[in-house]
This record gives C-alpha cells, structure tokens and sequence, in this order.
C-alpha cells in the first residue's frame, strides 16, 4: 500500500484539504443607469407652427393636442422639451428634426442636453 504526497490530507491531491469545502465567490457587477438627455426645440420667426406640430406628431409621438401644446410653449417661452431619452435615441430625433427642417427649408432647430 502506497501513501500519498505530504499534506495531502489524504484525499490525493497535494496541498488540498480533504473535507471537501469551497468558497464561491459572486462578483456584483454594479449597472449604471445610462445618462439622459433632453431633446428641445427652438423658436425661430419662420418655421410654421403647423410644421412643428408635425414634427412633434411624427417623431416625438405627441398627439395633435400634446404637439400643439410643446409648440405653443416653444412659440412663447423660446425653447420646448419634446422628449427625454438615451443619448443615442436623442441624438437620432435630432437628426431626423434637422433633415426634416432642412428638406423643407424651414430654420427649425433642435438641440440635445444632459439632463
């Protein structure tokens, strides 16, 4: 009959303890919300505000009373919120206002923040 190695704790394998106990370990991994930002649009003299309240319709999803409320708001206060979204969904409706704006040759301007 052999032994096994020194300090084997008799279970055959070197430097283990042989009463069969581990530790498991659970890294928590710690999710950030992503940041938000808020989409606006701004008064200019131009822009229609039939236009707007397309634009808050089409790519915002305001009913016609919603848009025509932001585009009020905008029309007397200078800035309108139409949304709050990731950066990336943000950075899209912008876009897509500016094109818009841009096809019709209107002056509209949208703009993002961090909100």
């Amino acid at each position: 009959m052999t032994t096994g190695a020194a300090g084997s704790g008799g279970n055959g394998m070197a430097g283990r303890p042989s009463h069969g106990t581990a530790v498991a370990t659970r890294t928590k991994v710690a999710r950030k919300r992503p940041d938000l930002y808020r989409v606006l649009l701004l008064n200019d003299d131009y822009t229609p505000m039939e236009f707007v309240v397309h634009v808050l319709m089409r790519f915002f999803n305001k009913n016609e009373e919603e848009a025509t409320h932001v585009m009020l708001h905008v029309h007397h206060h200078g800035v309108g919120e139409c949304g709050i979204y990731t950066f990336e969904i943000a950075e899209t409706k912008v876009t897509q206002v500016m094109d818009l704006a841009r096809e019709n040759q209107h002056p509209l301007q949208c703009v993002m923040e961090k909100k």
